[in-house]
């Protein structure tokens, strides 16, 4: 048990088992936080791990008091799935999706994603969450449907208290992003796209079938092992031009963020979705933005999209990943496009 929960604590910290948490809570001079429940390998029922809080010194608080924090908080599905959301920044709310795969602690600690983040909440309120399934949210849970994501999106709006906001979706989060903004109209002033698809893969055509149905199998007998093999093929889909430390990171955040159970769940949720008819009923401003060489979602997914949505600005980059790092020319393009659309 003890090496499971290793690998599932953040950098640096310790996670402890519901057993011992209820054994030393009050005793010890630390904070405790709840992770919820958890799939474990090799463990037959899921688990409750707990986060050992310690204290820090003052002069480190200090320092650390001068770079943006993010603050976590927790809220229920309508079906009782417990979600992890976080807030960063001041200003107007941008709320982002959740996407493949996030992990609310580890991405904002990690290389590939800090800086992406940090600019979306230059000058704005950031509001993102982990989706069902992955990350600081539940992990043992009887629904991943799309529809079920489309819920939680709005549990995580409705605790945050926001009435109207700019939305973000970045891959498969681009879709639930459509439905949202099609389905609750008078809460979203301005809709972001990057990097999405109307269409999942698996039925785009019979090749694109068959290539998902065997990444699917591979995930099923790979996703949870050390060796980082299998999930390198999604790492070189994802950001084919990553450098080893890149790479090493999205290996591990993609390991440690779900169950390879979930993993292969939400793979094929993300394979069947389509959101096409409800594209001509998206009423807000709409702004697409795809790279050329994007090996998950082809640029004329993208184009797709835009197509479908009245009036929606489409904006085509040079590039090849899905996730655009900053050392990347589209990477400033993405947030002078994001800040001209949000002053509108």
């Amino acid at each position: 048990m003890a090496a499971r929960l290793e690998a599932l604590a953040p950098a640096g910290g310790i996670l402890i088992s519901g057993k011992v948490h209820d054994e030393v809570e009050g005793k010890l001079n630390c904070g405790f936080e709840d992770r919820g429940s958890r799939s474990v390998k090799n463990i037959a029922r899921p688990v409750r791990p707990y986060l050992v809080q310690r204290e820090e010194p003052a002069a480190a608080r200090s320092i650390r008091g001068a770079a943006l924090q993010q603050e976590i908080e927790y809220c229920r599905a309508p079906d009782g799935v417990r979600l992890g959301w976080a807030k960063v920044g001041t200003g107007p709310p941008i709320v982002k999706a959740a996407n493949w795969l996030n992990h609310l602690e580890y991405d904002w600690e990690s290389p590939v994603w800090r800086a992406f983040l940090e600019r979306l909440a230059r000058g704005n309120t950031l509001i993102r969450y982990d989706a069902r399934g992955n990350g600081l949210s539940d992990w043992d849970v009887p629904d991943v449907s799309f529809n079920a994501w489309v819920s939680d999106l709005k549990a995580l709006v409705d605790d945050a208290g926001l009435d109207r906001f700019a939305l973000l979706g970045v891959s498969q989060g681009c879709a639930v992003s459509i439905a949202f903004a099609e389905r609750y109209p008078e809460r979203v002033s301005h809709l972001i796209l990057y990097g999405g698809f109307a269409l999942g893969a698996r039925k785009r055509s019979p090749e694109s079938r068959a290539k998902r149905d065997a990444m699917a199998t591979l995930m099923r007998f790979g996703w949870g092992a050390d060796e980082p093999v299998f999930r390198q093929m999604f790492t070189s889909q994802f950001m084919p031009d990553a450098t080893k430390e890149q790479a090493d990171v999205w290996n591990e955040l993609q390991r440690r963020t779900t169950s390879p159970e979930c993993a292969v769940r939400y793979f094929e949720t993300v394979g069947d979705l389509d959101v096409r008819d409800l594209l001509p009923r998206v009423q807000a401003r709409t702004l697409v933005m795809h790279v050329r060489g994007d090996l998950i979602a082809p640029l004329e997914s993208g184009r797709e999209v835009a197509a479908g949505i009245r009036d929606a600005r489409f904006v085509a980059m040079e590039g090849r990943s899905h996730l655009v790092q900053e050392s990347e020319p589209a990477f400033e393009r993405i947030f002078e496009e994001i800040r001209l659309f949000l002053s509108r």
